[in-house]
């Protein structure tokens, strides 16, 4: 590895690790840091291995974006989410932002979630089962676009570790 590029890979590897933190706060455009710290090293590399590593890795994350679109809807109606709760869900989320910079945004979205389900089945038990249910079809989406994405920064260290 040629010393001056260093600093370079040090930035692209900044931002695909902000990427991968990316995927799994709500909001973040994490696969797309992860996609543009890849084209910004492809254009910096000039390679074959560098463009063939950026094609192989659009082609994942825009099959990924697919499926991350296609899976949760229909996990999510089969869990019995309706408009108000996306609308509790929002607004908690919205106002954990807020109260906690970043950090409140996860709590926010199930304390929304929560109440929204407490209010409509009355008791602790169920609503606490039916935010249970609710994550579990939400957290499946986000572990696809992990994966594909912690696959996408592996095959990079790779490359790199290769050459």
């Amino acid at each position: 590895m040629d010393l001056p590029q260093l600093p370079q890979l040090l930035l692209v590897g900044m931002v695909l690790l902000l990427g991968v933190v990316g995927v799994l706060i709500p909001g973040a455009p994490g696969t797309l840091l992860v996609w543009a710290g890849l084209l910004w090293w492809a254009l910096h590399e000039r390679s074959a291995v560098a463009w063939g590593l950026l094609v192989g890795a659009t082609a994942l994350l825009l099959v990924v974006q697919v499926v991350k679109w296609l899976l949760p809807p229909r996990r999510l109606r089969g869990v019995g989410v309706t408009r108000r709760m996306v609308v509790y869900a929002g607004t908690g989320a919205v106002l954990g932002f807020v109260l906690l910079p970043v950090v409140g945004t996860v709590p926010g979205f199930v304390g929304g979630i929560y109440l929204c389900e407490r209010r409509r089945l009355g008791t602790h038990g169920e609503a606490w089962a039916s935010v249970r249910a609710v994550m579990r079809a939400v957290g499946t989406s986000v572990l696809v676009e992990l994966f594909a994405c912690l696959l996408a920064v592996g095959a990079w260290v790779g490359t790199l570790v290769g050459a």
